[in-house]
């Protein structure tokens, strides 16, 4: 049902059946290495390549996930993915291989809330039974096509980002009540936002104003106040983009706790690892919310939570035109089952 301008509410609350969460060397160790399903030894993952390794990332991440729920490919509906390489093959290519109908998401590091959205959307009326919903990257194949290889070992400024490598997918079901398990709540899809921003090296300050806008539009279509949520986290700010959304929207007169704030990309790292501002990439909010928030949320930790994954939609093609970073965000509410009001 849509409520307000730009929010959906799940009357039906899709569930979120199963996850399956993959990483790399360096998030294996990193701070949230034991929320992950699978952790490789090296960034190759026996390929020939690093955009083949990325398309492994997205397999394993199915598989699991279809493991877990006891469901085999075949019973699945749709296929709703995406990443950050040109064309988005690595998801195209596992699609491919898993053989189930596919929708190619393209928003960027925004692409694991766009597709639990529209995925929710689809289940909550009775469009599918089942449906795949995620989203990966490969620090070395992202930083060859956006920046440098990493193999110059170029030097980044301290407002630059460190992507990660990693894979997390959601298989979506309709709502069972006896099931004590994660459900979407409400979405709310966010406009592109371009503050004239050009920096390739600052994605967190270009973004902060996109998960601001989705943030207070959320709160002013569903007529909820913050305290509704015990956590709000954006997907991949880092610490200058978390720090500029949280000003943001405390200046809009939306009062947020900055302990009920936080950042995927604050999280996944440890304080000695050398990511600069933090974490980004389509697969950092993907493995921080199907591996670490969910497992806190079924401990207890959490019960209502608020996603808001933000992208920068620039191409190595449109920053070369001198073109500025476009940007957006999308949020989805998730609550566990049996919680209401």
């Amino acid at each position: 049902m849509l409520k307000g301008h730009q929010s959906w509410v799940f009357a039906n609350r899709p569930m979120i059946m199963a996850t399956g969460v993959s990483g790399g060397p360096f998030e294996a160790n990193g701070n949230l290495a034991n929320d992950f399903d699978l952790l490789h030894e090296d960034l190759w993952m026996g390929q020939e390549t690093y955009e083949k390794a990325h398309r492994v990332l997205l397999e394993e991440s199915i598989k699991m996930a279809l493991q877990k729920a006891n469901v085999h490919k075949e019973e699945v509906q749709f296929l709703f993915a995406g990443d950050l390489i040109n064309q988005i093959t690595p998801t195209s290519f596992a699609a491919r291989s898993m053989q189930i109908p596919y929708f190619g998401l393209f928003g960027a590091c925004s692409t694991s809330m766009e597709g639990l959205a529209l995925a929710s959307f689809v289940i909550n009326n009775q469009g599918a039974k089942y449906i795949l919903t995620g989203a990966s990257s490969h620090n070395s194949a992202v930083e060859k096509q956006f920046r440098y290889p990493t193999e110059y070992g170029g030097q980044k400024p301290p407002t630059a980002q460190w992507t990660v490598t990693g894979a997390g997918v959601a298989l979506m079901a309709a709502n069972d009540s006896s099931k004590n398990q994660p459900v979407t709540i409400s979405a709310t899809i966010g406009k592109v936002i371009d503050m004239g921003l050009t920096d390739p090296f600052n994605m967190g300050g270009a973004m902060a104003p996109a998960a601001a806008d989705t943030i207070i539009a959320h709160f002013r279509d569903l007529q909820l106040d913050p305290s509704f949520y015990d956590l709000i986290i954006t997907g991949d700010l880092g610490r200058v983009g978390h720090d500029t959304a949280f000003e943001l929207i405390n200046k809009s007169g939306l009062k947020l706790e900055r302990k009920q704030f936080q950042d995927c990309g604050l999280l996944i790292y440890k304080k000695d690892q050398p990511v600069q501002s933090g974490a980004s990439g389509a697969g950092c909010s993907a493995t921080v919310l199907y591996g670490h928030l969910l497992n806190q949320m079924k401990k207890g930790v959490y019960k209502r939570i608020l996603v808001v994954a933000t992208g920068a939609l620039l191409s190595p093609l449109s920053f070369q035109q001198n073109e500025s970073i476009p940007c957006i965000a999308h949020a989805v509410a998730i609550e566990m089952n049996g919680e209401k009001g």
